[in-house]
């Protein structure tokens, strides 16, 4: 899938197409085929390699640098079902005329920019549409693990109601062991998170950033609270996977 907008001064999203692109634009792009990865990559100049990047479930959070773009490859949370949480690599390619986003699926992160949210954010406004995108990341990280924590926190209520703390039922282990799956994922997907974040703090004001990601002072700001937030994230989940090893245990 392939959707193209562009905002507009008076605040509603432009759609486009590929024969109506223009400077300024927002591609997204998900579960791409080779044809769409092709013309995108005719159309913008942007490294096949970049377009490509998010589509390896396994890949690891980083940013790569070239001439004309930059590419951070971030890792989102997405909630598969009831108590189940995992985490998908994210590409956000910003050039000197758009920012464009890969993914492999639909995430509840890139569907809050839509029509109904389109007057807090420009998609013109690249380095700070970026900066919104991972702090939008990072508000769902830590939406899902309090989640986490309430989800828990009734297992262990059913445990003590039902006496069984030192047996508990089959169901009660597998919700637990889920939850603890999604956040050894949360876990390292932060940290790889946060690296990339204190990697944009230190290059937001080198020549080679500079001459793409524009970063003015209120972008400055953001970005200090996207590394805020994944901090707090990080704490979450830390404290969460040891409440959860210690209700294992019982």
């Amino acid at each position: 899938m392939l959707q193209i907008y562009k905002s507009l001064e008076s605040g509603p999203l432009q759609e486009l197409t590929l024969k109506t692109l223009e400077k300024g634009a927002w591609i997204n792009i998900v579960d791409p085929t080779p044809y769409e990865l092709k013309v995108v990559g005719n159309l913008t100049e942007v490294e096949p390699d970049f377009l490509r990047s998010a589509l390896d479930d396994e890949e690891r959070s980083h940013t790569d640098v070239e001439d004309d773009s930059v590419m951070v490859l971030t890792n989102v949370p997405v909630m598969r079902e009831h108590g189940s949480y995992d985490t998908l690599p994210l590409a956000i390619i910003v050039t000197h005329e758009y920012i464009i986003t890969v993914c492999l699926e639909e995430t509840p992160v890139i569907s809050e920019f839509n029509q109904n949210t389109a007057k807090t954010f420009r998609t013109f406004k690249r380095t700070r549409f970026l900066f919104q995108i991972l702090y939008k990341s990072a508000t769902f990280y830590l939406r899902y693990l309090r989640q986490i924590s309430k989800l828990s926190e009734e297992i262990e209520d059913n445990v003590l109601e039902n006496n069984m703390r030192h047996s508990m039922r089959n169901q009660e282990i597998l919700n637990l062991l889920e939850l603890q799956k999604g956040l050894t994922y949360f876990n390292a997907s932060l940290r790889s998170n946060g690296a990339v974040l204190d990697k944009l703090m230190r290059l937001r004001s080198s020549t080679s950033m500079q001459t793409i990601l524009k970063v003015y002072e209120e972008d400055e700001d953001l970005l200090e609270d996207v590394i805020i937030e994944n901090k707090q994230a990080r704490e979450m989940a830390d404290m969460y996977s040891q409440i959860l090893s210690r209700l294992s245990a019982t």
